[in-house]
């Protein structure tokens, strides 16, 4: 029977569900359970797909194609399985359901109501995964803090999903804050005593509760904690800020989050987790015996986790070439062809990075016409290819005003075009090319010598794609397409071949990067920028 943990939190958002929920889960694996983790978002647009990265940060996709949020590149990561459209769902997507039921009769002329019709198709979502029979455990983090107008129907599904089930099946976790004073010298437990005393009124009483603080918490505070929130002592957990998220599952096993978890819902802890090859990865990370540079330039610099899943890729990628990768984030719209060698000369590499719109375009462009002139490593991603695309075409083709369909309609030379089975489609949400495809490498590319192998799949988010009438212009002047696409004979590959590094992608290889496998495009990027370092030094 598959058992069921809801993770919580309270008093503020951005304490860290989603790492102490891939933490738990990372822990449970490693003791032999099959665990899964679900992301319910209370907003109410379908998908995070037509948000923009400001207001919600990246927009993770999946092996089938669905638009979620970035959490579930956190589970990906940690736990080295893919997700899917059922591990993340949002309030829109709820409605709808419930919507679409009652158009088609389903509700048989009953009044349509968030109990208990909201609450029901919550808690079927809540339980798909479960019982798929895939899974030993599901841990299902729910998005905001409780209090939230919009997460209260959630809050009230947990609440008759756990009565339902029992309490040895099902179980929460509450996330909470435990803030330091600095002009009182002392941790404060009351934030944490209204945030639980807000979820009792919902009809809740949590299982276990996560701290997140600042300073070690001492015994009397755990004591005081328990009490008055009435839980178990050793159910009062520490989770104190770390240098790293990768840090975070081996501080829970040191506070035996996984232990406590086990013993409430009455499963056996089974062996101690085996994290040797975690532990492995911690110590290349923060062990590095080299260093480099490299800049990322994109539209959404202002806020990281626009680019969240890029940033993880280059820490695995840094671990396994034991390097240490320091990005600085470049606005696009920075970079013109009179200020770029100012702005780029210093780096041992440049990525690319995806988006979507007219603005910082050509600042890419500027950035990859440098770095192609001046031997730099260069990595393009989804836009970034399709950029470098651009580039090759006007400065070394000389097809004047060559652009893509996206930025210039009227483009005398559409290098970049849309594609013909998009042409159609007026609505925006969840129309793109998404989720995994299949690409042919050439033997004897630098793709193939990072994959080491001809068959690769990759996942994609785009409308926009090479346009093939000009592939035979650019393969006779060196630009190569390395990756194709055996059914549809789109170009997913491009390539220089006499050039150190430099590599566009059209996919996103960095959704698939996990500490267990980094992503091998991004491993020879800071191979080749390690190299960079070295001719550097000996100039």
């Amino acid at each position: 029977m598959t058992k069921y943990i809801f993770v919580t939190g309270g008093v503020t958002s951005s304490l860290g569900k989603g790492i102490i929920s891939a933490s738990l889960a990372k822990l449970l694996q490693a003791r032999g359970y099959r665990v899964t983790i679900q992301k319910f978002d209370p907003y109410i647009n379908i998908d995070p797909g037509t948000l923009n990265p400001y207001e919600h940060g990246e927009c993770f996709v999946t092996e089938d194609g669905a638009e979620t949020d970035l959490d579930l590149g956190h589970y990906e990561r940690f736990l080295n399985v893919p997700t899917s459209q059922a591990n993340n769902i949002t309030t829109g997507r709820i409605y709808q359901n419930v919507i679409n039921k009652e158009r088609q009769g389903e509700f048989l002329g009953k009044t349509v109501q968030v109990v208990p019709h909201i609450t029901d198709e919550i808690k079927r979502n809540m339980r798909i995964l479960g019982e798929s029979g895939d899974y030993d455990i599901v841990i299902t983090e729910i998005g905001g803090t409780v209090g939230d107008i919009e997460s209260l129907p959630f809050v009230e599904a947990v609440r008759q999903f756990k009565w339902e089930e029992g309490n040895n099946n099902a179980l929460v976790i509450h996330l909470t804050l435990v803030p330091y004073l600095a002009a009182a010298g002392e941790l404060k437990t009351k934030p944490t005593q209204h945030s639980v005393k807000a979820l009792l009124e919902y009809g809740i009483q949590p299982d276990i509760l996560v701290c997140r603080t600042e300073h070690p918490i001492s015994q009397d505070i755990r004591r005081k904690i328990a009490l008055f929130c009435n839980v178990n002592i050793n159910a009062v957990v520490e989770s104190i800020d770390a240098p790293s998220i990768y840090d975070v599952p081996l501080l829970m096993y040191k506070e035996q989050l996984d232990k406590t978890v086990l013993s409430k819902l009455k499963l056996p802890t089974k062996a101690e987790p085996s994290m040797e090859s975690w532990k492995d990865f911690l110590g290349r990370l923060k062990n590095p015996t080299s260093e480099v540079k490299i800049g990322l330039v994109g539209k959404y610099v202002e806020l990281p986790d626009a680019y969240k899943s890029i940033t993880e890729a280059f820490i695995h990628a840094g671990a396994k070439n034991e390097c240490k990768v320091r990005v600085e984030y470049i606005p696009s719209e920075s970079v013109f062809a009179d200020n770029v060698k100012e702005k780029l000369g210093h780096l041992d590499g440049v990525l690319v990075a995806p988006g979507f719109g007219s603005r910082g375009i050509e600042g890419k462009i500027d950035a990859i016409k440098y770095v192609r002139e001046n031997n730099v490593p260069f990595f393009g991603i989804c836009l970034g290819m399709q950029c470098c695309v651009i580039e090759f075409g006007r400065n070394v083709l000389g097809l004047t005003g060559a652009n893509t369909t996206e930025i210039d309609e009227n483009t005398p030379h559409p290098v970049i075009n849309m594609m013909e089975d998009q042409k159609n489609i007026t609505e925006k949400g969840g129309t793109m090319r998404l989720g995994a495809y299949p690409c042919d490498i050439k033997k004897g590319t630098k793709a193939f010598a990072a994959y080491g192998k001809q068959h690769i799949s990759e996942r994609h988010r785009h409308r926009y794609e090479f346009n093939n009438a000009y592939l035979a212009q650019y393969e006779a002047a060196g630009m190569i397409a390395s990756g194709i696409n055996p059914e549809s004979n789109l170009v997913e590959i491009v390539e220089l071949k006499n050039h150190p590094f430099f590599v566009g992608g059209q996919f996103h290889p960095e959704l698939k990067s996990t500490v267990a496998n980094p992503h091998p495009l991004f491993i020879k990027f800071v191979a080749a920028a390690m190299e960079q370092v070295k001719k550097k030094a000996t100039k």
